[in-house]
């Protein structure tokens, strides 16, 4: 077999959707959340996300957050020098995680996680990257609109206007290099996507990466989004396959499971051109809907993953 593309890992395993995280958080177990930071750079993870916001099983104020930071972000830098990505929307969840941050405890730069279109206090998230010098993920799913707004991206020209302006943004208002920045195009649950937008982040990838002036960027996705509601028994091969997709339009980064999902298939597995094909189904065809060819990706998918399902 071809030997897998490489993608570069950002570890996401603490979140409190994971019941290891989800106990360390509840009982702030600080050995907990070293043990989770250690076993993700001890496999290979080059960054770990640090994403402690409430889920749909456990309910996590935003004070109690940030009391947290200062005590959390110390001890996992004493299990391990990768770069850190603060994961949340709220300013002030940065602002504290980076007081509390020792730069000269990490082998990289921290990562901003994230920036968009629809963030309220977007100019001071961008002075915020320039003055700790780091590196910063942008959603693309998300656009800009004319009157000041946003809105959700359904297309992938968007997605790359979108694109270009942060990264202008970024290079002149923030000091930052392309390499700084590291693009998510967005990834829907490709069994439900009836809006097309697995293949419309995979578009904005391949756009984005033949633009020479864009030249130097970063692509990342968060995987375990991709196969949410397949089958237990295809869903990290599902991810895999995706990522060897990914990565023949410029993806070399994931926000994934280093336990379960963060190594591509071979270009030559058979599921990598069945997921191909099966993504083509979801184009809309002259005339047709977006929901039309969902519906038929989704039958697709779930054509494959019956291969893969437990006796």
């Amino acid at each position: 077999m071809n030997c897998p593309p490489r993608i570069r890992v950002i570890g996401e395993l603490i979140n409190n959707a994971y019941a290891r995280a989800r106990r360390a958080w509840e009982t702030r177990d600080l050995a907990g959340f070293q043990e989770l930071a250690r076993l993700q750079s001890d496999a290979g993870a080059e960054v770990v996300n640090l994403n402690i916001d409430g889920t749909q099983r456990v309910s996590v104020r935003t004070e109690e957050m940030l009391e947290f930071l200062p005590k959390v972000i110390p001890a996992i830098q004493e299990a391990t020098d990768v770069p850190l990505s603060f994961d949340n929307p709220n300013i002030a969840y940065h602002r504290v995680a980076l007081r509390a941050f020792d730069r000269s405890r990490c082998r990289g730069k921290p990562v901003f996680n994230s920036l968009a279109a629809s963030r309220q206090d977007l100019p001071a998230m961008v002075e915020l990257i320039r003055e700790h010098d780091m590196r910063c993920i942008v959603m693309a799913s998300e656009c800009f609109k004319p009157d000041g707004g946003s809105a959700q991206s359904l297309d992938p020209q968007q997605s790359y206007e979108t694109v270009k302006r942060f990264a202008e943004l970024l290079v002149t208002q923030a000091n930052r290099t392309l390499d700084d920045i590291i693009v998510d195009p967005g990834l829907a649950p490709v069994g439900a996507d009836t809006y097309g937008l697995v293949n419309i982040g995979l578009d904005t990838m391949r756009l984005c990466s033949g633009d020479p002036h864009l030249r130097g960027l970063h692509f990342s996705v968060g995987l375990s989004n991709f196969a949410w509601g397949t089958p237990k028994a295809s869903k990290a091969l599902l991810e895999r396959a995706y990522l060897t997709l990914g990565a023949r339009v410029g993806l070399d980064f994931a926000l994934a499971n280093v336990e379960a999902n963060s190594i591509p298939l071979p270009e030559d597995d058979p599921l990598v051109a069945q997921l191909a094909a099966a993504l083509e189904t979801g184009r809309a065809a002259a005339g047709e809907s977006a929901e039309e060819a969902g519906f038929r990706q989704a039958a697709a998918i779930m054509e494959i993953c019956s291969a893969y399902q437990e006796p």
